[in-house]
């Protein structure tokens, strides 16, 4: 590993999927267990545990690093484990929280070396202070990623950008079935269609309750790892609170398959409202309640789903499971809300990759609809104020809402959500490779 000219390090790698210091800032490192060599996240976690446990014997109790002009006396709190990666050729990745005597959470990012009985750390950097980045990741002309500053996260007032939606589809063993979002325009959001790029027949559908658009194809055997291309411009301008106009909202205020509304949502929803009598104070108290309770966390079983049981049982999960796990509470205490799923465009540079998908929610309080995103309120907390009561402009959102009724649909029944591509060969759901682009550069203006 070499250093570049500001001390930062350049990393050679195959890129895509990680976290931390990484896949949130759109940056993410490809690791196949074929690639790893026997080196497991296992070894990687127990690799960066023993340095932590060495220094903090060696050093009176605490882990201690040098931040700038002071010295910071740390104690471990937890390995992400699912933020640990091979980086190849005798490297490795592991990002961990450690609580410093002040009670703030400090993120550090470690690089390892050597063989996984014996791994020494070749670098330590402070990534987030109370979960804000310090940093971001960038590739070079070189193809080498470097250090840079970290992303600004939201863009007021109004973006504009191509947005590239690609699936390319696995080996298909029979006739399969394939449905992805068909993107379409609404009141914060100018969409244009430029190109379906595909050689596969298809044909648009419209779900039954929300309205979103989605092209349904059914490949065969010899499609296999034929790649389809959606292509828009969007214009798309930040999203505050905004009048429900004459739209019944009981159809937000039942329950879906993964989202229930009873007694006991009803019940922890009331204890967390208490005395307040406005829905718009009602939901700020909700709303500070799931960013209490929750922790954004994606390891283990049964996150992702936007499951609230388990989302309100495990404490933890992803942005479906947070906004889950509100829209259960808020439905339960009477208060209509819906879901929504897109991508986060990357605010500090022009283009690139976007890696996974993004979903954000809304309530209705006094004649409003109020825009929130716990999930991010969690990432950054300095901007927890901002996401009660606004979606940024750098945003595309695919679909709207849960259990999506659609003829032809899935097998299984109504599909959860739709953002990544769903695939299904005989009856079964097969994973289909879904991937992001965008870029900001060369984009006709769009009337609003």
């Amino acid at each position: 590993m070499k250093k570049d000219k500001n001390k930062s390090p350049t990393i050679h790698a195959d890129l895509r999927r990680l976290g931390c210091g990484f896949a949130a800032l759109g940056l993410a490192f490809s690791v196949t267990l074929a690639a790893l060599g026997g080196v497991t996240k296992e070894d990687i976690a127990k690799g960066i545990k023993k340095h932590i446990e060495e220094r903090t014997q060696k050093d009176g109790g605490k882990f201690r690093i040098k931040d700038e002009n002071r010295e910071l006396s740390l104690t471990l709190v937890k390995v992400h484990n699912d933020k640990l990666a091979n980086l190849g050729k005798g490297l490795y990745f592991a990002c961990v929280d450690l609580k410093g005597d002040d009670g703030v959470i400090y993120d550090v990012d470690f690089f390892l070396a050597g063989d996984p009985a014996a791994m020494k750390v070749t670098e330590t950097m402070l990534h987030k202070i109370n979960r804000r980045p310090r940093y971001g990741w960038e590739m070079d002309s070189n193809g080498t990623w470097v250090k840079v500053p970290a992303d600004p996260a939201v863009i007021r007032g109004m973006d504009q950008f191509e947005f590239t939606y690609r699936v390319r589809l696995p080996e298909i063993p029979a006739a399969g079935r394939l449905w992805l979002p068909l993107v379409k325009s609404d009141a914060f959001q100018k969409v244009q269609l430029k190109r379906i790029t595909s050689t596969l027949q298809w044909k648009q559908i419209q779900d039954r309750d929300h309205g979103n658009h989605i092209l349904f194809f059914s490949p065969t055997p010899h499609d296999s790892g034929k790649v389809i291309e959606v292509q828009y411009e969007v214009r798309r301008k930040e999203k505050v609170s905004y009048p429900a106009g004459d739209m019944d909202p009981v159809q937000h205020l039942g329950p879906e398959r993964l989202v229930p509304v009873n007694k006991t949502f009803r019940d922890l929803a009331l204890k967390v409202i208490g005395n307040r009598k406005r829905k718009l104070e009602q939901g700020r108290a909700l709303y500070q309640h799931v960013l209490e309770h929750m922790e954004y966390d994606r390891t283990g079983k049964g996150w992702g789903n936007g499951d609230a049981v388990h989302a309100c049982d495990s404490r933890s999960g992803n942005c479906t499971d947070f906004h889950a796990y509100f829209i259960a509470l808020a439905r339960s205490a009477g208060i209509p809300a819906r879901f929504a799923i897109g991508a986060t465009i990357p605010a500090g540079k022009n283009k690139g990759m976007i890696y996974g998908y993004h979903c954000w929610a809304e309530f209705l309080a006094d004649g409003y609809w109020i825009p929130i995103d716990v999930s991010e309120a969690w990432r950054r907390p300095d901007l927890a104020d901002y996401y009660f009561g606004h979606h940024p402009a750098n945003r595309f959102e695919f679909s709207a809402g849960r259990d999506l009724a659609v003829k032809p649909g899935p097998s299984t029944g109504p599909i959860n959500f739709l953002a990544d591509a769903l695939l299904e060969v005989e009856g079964k759901g097969v994973k289909a490779e879904t991937e992001f682009a965008f870029q900001r550069e060369r984009v006709s203006s769009l009337p609003w």
